[in-house]
C-alpha cells in the first residue's frame, strides 16, 4: 500500500487554517505567500532599476553617475542572492518534510 503524501497545490492551500486562527473582528493578516510575493517584487524592482541605470550610463547620460549605478547593481545582486538562499532553504525544508516517515 502506498503511504506517500501527495504534494498540495497552492489552490488547495488557500484558506487552510486561516479561519481556525482568526478572532472575530480581527484584521486579516497577510500570509507567508504574500510576504514572498512582496519580497520577489522588491528584488525584481531593484534589478530593473539597476538595469535602467546601467543603460543610462552606457548611453552617456550625465545625470546618472557610475557610482550610483554600481551601488544599485550591488544592491540588486545582494537581494537576488538572499532570495536564492531563501528559496534553497525552502526547497530543503520541503524535501526534509516529504522524507519524514509517518
Amino acid at each position: 500500500m502506498d503511504m506517500r503524501i501527495s504534494p498540495l497545490t497552492s489552490q488547495a492551500l488557500t484558506g487552510v487554517g486561516a479561519n481556525a486562527l482568526k478572532r472575530p473582528g480581527a484584521a486579516a493578516d497577510p500570509g507567508i505567500g504574500d510576504g514572498f510575493k512582496a519580497a520577489l517584487k522588491a528584488v525584481s524592482a531593484t534589478q530593473n532599476e539597476a538595469s535602467r541605470l546601467q543603460t543610462q550610463v552606457q548611453l552617456g547620460n550625465p545625470n546618472v553617475s557610475l557610482e550610483e549605478t554600481m551601488l544599485a547593481m550591488q544592491k540588486s545582486q545582494i537581494g537576488f542572492q538572499a532570495t536564492l538562499h531563501v528559496r534553497n532553504r525552502m526547497v530543503q525544508a520541503y524535501t526534509d518534510v516529504m522524507n519524514m516517515s509517518v
